[in-house]
């Protein structure tokens, strides 16, 4: 075993071994992959080998499809065969709020470049002969989907892996991991030490014994998943002595199950509620090979459902009952990207289905180790999207959740109630009785909206303009005719400072810093490519000090990568400050004389310009006030320690009672950014549009000095973009507005995709924000869009359809 190398990947499933071929493939050849037993003796080795290309998810889609690409050409790389049978996959639909969740689908797929087709019910017959189709409406099929053997799978990436220079050591323990001085890492095993530069934790369910060694808790807590697979059935061989093709995979998704032929036979796998979670504190040392035991009662109705479906179920015996671990993450999608806290330790864990995204993780994961930067948006699996909140307990509520809702329709606006309410802002008993229907992020409860008196406080999830649409309006208008509040606490909050800290700022952001005191700037930090990473609202609170604002979901995120690109000398000096500081933000044409009634400063214009902050009382309490919002009106937001907050809600609410003062949630806030093109990041900026794409060049001056990203946008921009940022009208619109990952035609060809949509009620219009080539983003040009399954008639507007020359936010 070496001593040394450039990357040790510790685990020997699936995942692991594909980092371990994806490092070889990038020129890194100096790799050691550690295993404790035998290649796929976890997690994989159990694994039904389902290639499920379906996928809400943007970036997790992206992962499959290149999965699933790279094994139809492993084969013949290798020279090993991976049992790849690639026979389609089929998911049925019991009501038209399932078409509805497969035409949202079919958009993702579209502008990812993935094959999916729609079927009716005969169409559905016609695929799957043994099916009885009463009561669907209809369904999908992907023609490319299908399963593979997940050993052989594996075993062909290590023969690969091996193949470009890489070393795999089987029966080897990790039995702790340090970091020297000099940042290498040395990962002790029970063969000796290995120094490196890297190191990779893709070891499945040993993950929370790994990220002990390290300090890390990971947000990683198996459950059980039970398979079932019947003796072969007459009508099943039948079929295949007649020539017949195999029958593809099947997806009853209102029934929570799958099914797929196997050996002559059936294969059903339910995704049950109550399902348990297991190995809370890790496996044992001599865990191999090992399943628990089956709980066939825990899957009666899904059995019930199996056979009302496909009958012939029922008539086959069973041969095996499988019940192993899968790992899960709280919202079901893996952790693929650098920890938190620790240069050059990377995890792929979280895996839930490993084998279809193992390809893809594997890939993305070996670009951000060698070029610096993945080459798709990984944001929505990205580790750091959780934080500390997410605590032993909180997983095991949060991963059964999980899993029992694999097959529920996936709402857009849907909010899960498991681990919840568990970060509240003080005023959150205050903001409930007002009407508040709550969502959560990052931990935190956040009204999304207020229920009226007479209406009941309960969320309604749709694809469509759900119930609470016409209450959403009326927040959207009073803010827009009187003044709201809306809470922001959740924002990630943080203070820079030290000798050193203009310096770091202005290297890690492409806007130019705020020169004077006070004064405030929207910045962006970019990756070295170009793209957006990040966008910080920063105040210069003195000739060395700085506030920073940024997205209350990417707080582990974005604090994560200020420290990690902090000078060493000790210059800079950072300070976290969400849990310590609350945010209420008041917004509308009332906002001035609201806030003359509740303190003493001067809020004039020239007192009190746009952009700029003050140290100021609200009532009694001291309250840091910056003259920005993001809904396009005048308004401060009112940053204040914490527990003040309860103090400065009630005094608002009693000095605005008579100027129509009424809380505002954050769906009001979405509809409010629209008309004014306020872009997001991960939607409208991402690390796979440069920043002049999504049309920040107020913001981006390549000419200010050197930044990260400043050079390779420079010359992306001298090779001509692909994309540009747009505003779209939507027309004849009639219950359903754009929700993002819409595709955009033009005569026929998709030539962009929307970000995000909405209705604006300020300007009585459907919107979109989009990405299109730039030669169709003149204003007045005509294209379509296809919302849940109709094409829509759209064109390009000006950008900030609703006071474009700002005079509003600077009255």
């Amino acid at each position: 075993m070496k001593s040394h190398a450039r990357v040790v990947v510790i685990g020997g499933g699936v995942v692991g071994v594909s980092t371990l071929y994806h490092l070889t493939k990038k020129g890194w050849s100096d790799v050691v992959l550690v295993e404790r037993k035998e290649l796929t003796s976890g997690s994989t080795w159990h694994a039904a080998g389902l290639l499920p290309l379906f996928n809400m998810s943007y970036s997790v889609g992206q992962i499959h499809k290149y999965s699933v690409k790279l094994y139809g050409e492993l084969g013949a790389e290798t020279g090993m065969d991976v049992g790849l049978r690639t026979v389609g996959n089929i998911r049925l639909a019991m009501n038209r709020d399932r078409m509805d969740e497969y035409h949202q689908y079919a958009g993702v797929a579209a502008t990812i470049g993935v094959n999916v087709r729609f079927l009716t019910p005969d169409e559905i017959k016609e695929l799957w002969p043994l099916c009885n189709t009463d009561g669907l409406v209809g369904g999908i099929v992907h023609p490319d989907d299908g399963y593979i053997q997940p050993a052989d799978l594996t075993q062909a990436l290590a023969r690969g892996a091996r193949d470009g220079g890489a070393e795999i050591n089987r029966q080897t323990t990790v039995t702790g991991i340090t970091q020297k001085p000099n940042g290498e890492w040395v990962v002790s095993t029970d063969k000796g030490d290995i120094t490196c530069e890297h190191v990779v934790s893709a070891s499945g369910n040993f993950v929370r014994q790994t990220g002990a060694m390290v300090g890390l808790d990971i947000p990683v807590i198996p459950v059980q998943h039970q398979f079932i697979v019947t003796e072969a059935h007459p009508a099943i061989q039948e079929r295949h002595a007649q020539g017949l093709p195999e029958m593809g995979v099947l997806r009853e998704s209102d029934g929570s199950w799958y099914m797929r032929e196997e050996a002559g036979g059936l294969l059903l796998g339910p995704y049950e509620v109550g399902a348990p979670c297991c190995y809370v504190d890790g496996p044992s040392p001599d865990s191999e090979y090992e399943l628990f035991q089956e709980d066939l009662e825990r899957l009666a109705p899904h059995i019930e459902a199996a056979i009302n479906r496909v009958p012939i179920f029922g008539e086959a015996g069973v041969k095996e009952v499988y019940n192993g671990a899968i790992a899960y993450t709280p919202d079901g999608s893996p952790i693929v990207g650098p920890a938190w806290g620790l240069k050059n330790f990377w995890l792929n864990e979280g895996h839930s289905f490993g084998i279809t995204a193992a390809g893809g993780a594997g890939w993305q994961l070996a670009e951000w180790i060698v070029d610096g930067e993945p080459t798709i948006d990984m944001m929505g699996v990205d580790p750091r999207r959780f934080g500390d909140y997410a605590t032993k307990s909180y997983l095991r509520a949060k991963n059964e959740e999980a899993y029992a809702n694999v097959f529920t329709i996936h709402y857009p606006d849907e909010e899960r109630e498991a681990g919840r309410p568990l970060r509240q802002a003080p005023c959150y008993d205050r903001m409930k009785a007002l009407g508040a229907v709550f969502g959560q992020k990052f931990g935190w409860e956040r009204p999304n909206w207020f229920a009226p008196a007479g209406v009941e406080q309960k969320d309604d999830w749709s694809f469509r303009r759900s119930a609470w649409f016409e209450h959403m309006g009326n927040e959207a208008r009073n803010v827009a005719e009187n003044v709201g509040i809306l809470d922001m606490t959740a924002f990630a909050k943080c203070r820079v400072s030290g000798p050193g800290a203009e310096a770091f700022l202005d290297h890690l952001v492409a806007n130019r810093l705020p020169k004077k005191v006070g004064r405030v700037g929207l910045c962006h930090a970019l990756l070295p490519s170009g793209g957006v990473l990040s966008e910080f609202t920063i105040q210069r609170e003195g000739p060395d000090t700085f506030y920073l604002v940024s997205a209350g979901a990417l707080q582990r995120l974005d604090h994560d990568y200020l420290q990690k690109m902090m000078p060493t000398d000790g210059s800079v000096r950072f300070d976290a400050l969400t849990n310590s500081m609350g945010v209420l933000v008041v917004s509308g044409p009332k906002a001035r004389e609201l806030m003359q009634r509740v303190s003493s400063a001067d809020f004039s214009n020239a007192a009190f310009p746009w952009l700029s902050g003050q140290e100021i009382d609200v009532g009694l309490a001291p309250t840091k006030a910056l003259r920005v919002n993001f809904v396009g009106e005048l308004g401060w937001e009112l940053h204040h320690p914490i527990e003040y907050q309860n103090h400065i809600f009630d005094a608002l609410m009693a000095a605005g009672a008579d100027l129509g003062i009424k809380p505002f949630g954050i769906r009001a806030m979405d509809s409010l950014r629209l008309e004014k093109s306020y872009r997001m990041v991960g939607t409208e900026m991402s690390i796979e549009y440069a920043a002049f794409e999504s049309g920040l060049d107020r913001f981006v001056h390549p000419n200010k000095g050197d930044f990260i990203g400043r050079d390779a946008l420079v010359a992306w921009q001298q090779k001509g973009f692909q994309n540009t940022f747009v505003t779209l009208e939507v027309h004849d619109v009639t219950d359903a507005d754009a929700l993002g990952n819409n595709p955009i035609f033009k005569d026929g060809e998709t030539v962009g995709r929307a970000t995000g949509g909405g209705y604006g009620f300020r300007v009585g219009k459907s919107l979109a924000l989009a990405m299109v080539r730039p030669t169709l983003s003149e204003v007045g040009t005509e294209l379509e869009m296809d919302i849940l399954g109709t094409r829509h008639r759209v064109t390009v507007i000006g950008e900030s359809p609703y006071d474009p020359q700002n005079e509003k936010l600077r009255a």
